[in-house]
């Protein structure tokens, strides 16, 4: 018999009924978690002994109590017996459950991912943006397209996710679903989220992540330098969709904004500052977090160029954004156009906001990670590395005055 199982049967005074009876509870303890239940019994508080754990007297209702109390001690253990016997792990309210005959509930992987999605769909605009929910859906198919390839299961329940099947999966999406190293983990930490629901429900008994251990990896971020950014600006297209794909990417390039920040834009977010000059002030859709950045001269002049735009005015819109994807397409277009060999998407013009325009002309990073937006200086500082170029700048001009 295991020596991690307890059990105690108590009463809770405070709830007793008008005739001093109060029910009696019992409480499985099993590797320091519990669960508890009623024993569906009743009995007078002044006649229950805490120390024994009985009804005292000699009445034929305390006997009654006294023995029932003893049948479920013994299905208790008899349950335990059962489930070492067939070397299964099992919980606190895996005992409970079986003796409540709950046992034939298995809660299935895919189940509880669902109803997690489920969720996050329903607080979409309010406690999730809409990319985070598209994440966890995609993650979600990733975990069903591999218990099909290796189970060949609909489905698996809960219980049989361990540190195999983690790495599994990791394996399966870098390798089947092609996925990058850093794309793979961020999809194995949305699944972590699910483990754990399970693990704090107690539909699991232990974390099968507890060593499972992954590091991202350092992406060396592109950015356009000034004399790209400025090929861009200065290319004259004939026609309307690459022009104002073209606006768009230097309006970020000068703001920061990413795509899904951009595309909302609306009027209401530029407003005066203290300052006296205008400020884009608007919330992340990613991060739900403040971004308040100056208005640059070159950004007011693209705003001004569409502001009598009669489709924009009618939606409150700032900017005519189209698709992410047909401005990843167009921005690639363009960047030919221009004889730019960097791998352009319209993400890098956040970059370009943070490294080129900002950090290399001695914007504090403190400033630009608020500008940006960001809810950790960590993010921000991926973009360092231009700090470099800047000390040395710094240093040529201190070096000429040694000389």
């Amino acid at each position: 018999m295991s020596h991690s199982l307890s059990l105690l049967f108590y009463i809770k005074k405070s709830k007793a009924d008008e005739l001093g009876k109060a029910n009696i509870y019992l409480r499985i303890t099993h590797d320091g978690r519990r669960a508890e239940c009623s024993v569906r019994r009743k009995v007078k508080f002044k006649e229950w002994n805490s120390k024994t754990q009985l009804a005292l007297g000699n009445s034929v209702e305390v006997q009654e109590i006294n023995k029932h109390l003893s049948v479920i001690k013994n299905q208790i253990y008899s349950i335990q017996q059962n489930f070492e016997r067939d070397n299964e792990s099992y919980s606190a309210t895996d005992l409970r459950d079986v003796l409540l005959g709950k046992d034939k509930i298995h809660k299935m992987l895919l189940e509880i991912f669902q109803e997690h999605n489920d969720k996050v769909e329903s607080l979409i605009g309010k406690d999730f943006a809409i990319g985070t929910f598209e994440r966890y859906r995609t993650c979600r198919n990733h975990v069903r397209d591999f218990i099909k390839k290796k189970y060949k299961k609909t489905d698996i329940p809960v219980k049989g996710v361990d540190h195999k099947f983690i790495t599994g999966l990791e394996y399966y999406l870098k390798t089947t679903r092609k996925c990058s190293h850093n794309s793979a983990i961020k999809y194995i930490t949305n699944f972590k989220k699910i483990i754990r629901i399970a693990y704090a429900n107690d539909w699991i008994d232990k974390d099968p992540f507890l060593h499972w251990k992954a590091k991202l990896k350092v992406i060396e971020r592109e950015f356009l330098t000034e004399e790209e950014i400025q090929k861009i600006i200065d290319l004259e297209f004939k026609m309307e969709r690459l022009d104002q794909v073209r606006d768009i990417f230097i309006f970020c390039c000068f703001t920061g904004l990413a795509y899904a920040d951009v595309k909302k834009l609306n009027r209401g977010d530029i407003v005066v500052g203290a300052d006296g000059e205008e400020w884009v002030k608007t919330k992340r859709s990613k991060t739900d977090t403040r971004s308040n950045i100056p208005i640059l001269p070159i950004a007011k002049i693209l705003i001004e160029k569409y502001k009598d735009n009669g489709l924009l005015i009618e939606k409150d819109l700032v900017l005519p954004v189209l698709s992410n994807q047909k401005m990843n397409a167009y921005i690639k277009e363009i960047a030919n156009l221009a004889g730019i060999t960097k791998n352009l998407t319209f993400h890098l013009a956040r970059h370009t906001f943070a490294t080129t325009v900002t950090l290399s002309n001695g914007v504090p990073i403190e400033s630009v990670s608020k500008m940006l937006g960001h809810t950790n200086l960590k993010t921000t500082q991926h973009y360092a590395k231009i700090l470099d170029m800047k000390v040395s700048k710094d240093m040529a001009i201190l070096r000429s005055k040694f000389r």
